[in-house]
């Protein structure tokens, strides 16, 4: 068989391969054509051909667009380094705990015995209570800090997010700062941690408020979508390395109560802190440890007073969980802001700050 009838036989190198071949033939290689002849077999079928054909070009297509997303939304991680100079100006200072530099703010009267230790959410960083420590600083000392696996702090280097290591960082930080016990305040996963931290470290927490806090197993409304591909196997390996901005927005805005209140500012403190390097890939290995119906059962222990806030548009830890953490720890008092989504210390720190700071005036 010469290369003419070879051309007209078969009309592309695709229905030339898809044909069983025998003996070699190296110069027509350069035609674009294996290196070889048919071998004698059936003939293949139309249904066949094309079948073959459209897989070719499904398979051409599907990488063509795989490298335009990646073109358009490709967000490596950022080290720290390159966003510290926006992200941490003063009053922010760098500590270093279990080989990470740890972002922390310390602000307020020194001399204060019990200071106010603030706990951000997943994804979150310190930023989300600046409205609050401008109020409560003014009396009170008033410590945040960007929890292992967020913000400028980044990962846990031994990759180990169960949360006795987040109460064991806690109390590491204290001994850092000089603080024997506090007043701790969380914001949902935030809060998850300070109740673990009033169950196994009593010593060291003087009174609690909880924000939305995770503390039961999530029977949520709605979910962010970056929450809910950060827990499908292979799009959340994908996301550590491109990051529509358009998701993050969508993730800010479905935990406000008003969506409205998102700006492009507050999307890019978070699409900053989410691409700070390693913060994505500690996201799913922090999602194996959400609370469960024995880690609620502990619940009941708490004895500190406890401050209860809650939105009352939550729909991802909605407000039927503030209403059984108000139940769970005895003498716990609740306020619910009706017109408040998932983060009310951000969404109108005015009004929920005033509540804290009255609960912080009250005597034992």
């Amino acid at each position: 068989m010469n290369v003419k009838i070879l051309r007209k036989a078969y009309r592309n190198p695709v229905e030339f391969a898809a044909n069983p071949v025998t003996t070699v033939h190296p110069e027509w290689s350069a035609l674009g054509y294996p290196a070889c002849i048919p071998a004698a077999g059936p003939t293949m079928t139309p249904l066949l051909r094309h079948t073959l054909k459209f897989l070719a070009w499904s398979a051409l297509a599907a990488v063509l667009l795989l490298a335009v997303l990646t073109a358009i939304y490709w967000a490596p991680d950022r080290p720290a380094s390159e966003l510290t100079e926006r992200w941490a100006p003063p009053p922010s200072q760098f500590i270093p705990i279990e080989g990470m530099q740890v972002h922390v703010r310390d602000e307020g009267p020194r001399d204060d015995p019990s200071p106010i230790l603030l706990l951000h959410g997943t994804s979150s960083s310190l930023h989300t209570w600046e409205p609050w420590a401008k109020v409560l600083r003014e009396k009170h000392r008033v410590i945040s800090v960007d929890l292992p696996g967020h913000g400028l702090t980044g990962p846990f280097p031994d990759g180990d997010y169960r949360l006795a290591h987040y109460t064991r960082f806690i109390g590491e930080l204290f001994d850092k700062l000089g603080v024997r016990r506090a007043v701790v305040a969380g914001n949902s996963f935030g809060g998850q941690v300070a109740i673990e931290l009033a169950i196994d470290m009593p010593d060291r927490v003087d009174k609690l408020i909880l924000v939305d806090a995770l503390a039961y197993p999530r029977d949520s409304t709605s979910v962010p979508i970056g929450f809910r591909i950060a827990q499908m196997p292979g799009l959340n390996i994908l996301m550590q390395y491109m990051l529509p901005r358009r998701i993050v927005e969508d993730s800010v805005r479905n935990v406000m109560g008003d969506p409205s209140k998102v700006t492009p500012a507050l999307v890019d403190r978070y699409f900053a802190m989410t691409v700070r390097a390693g913060n994505r890939a500690s996201l799913p290995p922090r999602f194996a440890f959400l609370p469960t119906e024995d880690s609620a059962a502990r619940i009941g222990r708490i004895n500190k007073p406890t401050l209860i806030l809650w939105g009352g548009r939550d729909r991802l830890i909605p407000p039927n969980n503030g209403n059984r953490l108000h139940r769970d720890i005895a003498g716990s008092q609740l306020q619910v802001f009706p017109a408040l989504g998932h983060v009310p210390q951000e969404e109108d720190p005015a009004s929920t700050v005033a509540v804290a700071l009255r609960f912080l005036d009250q005597a034992e």
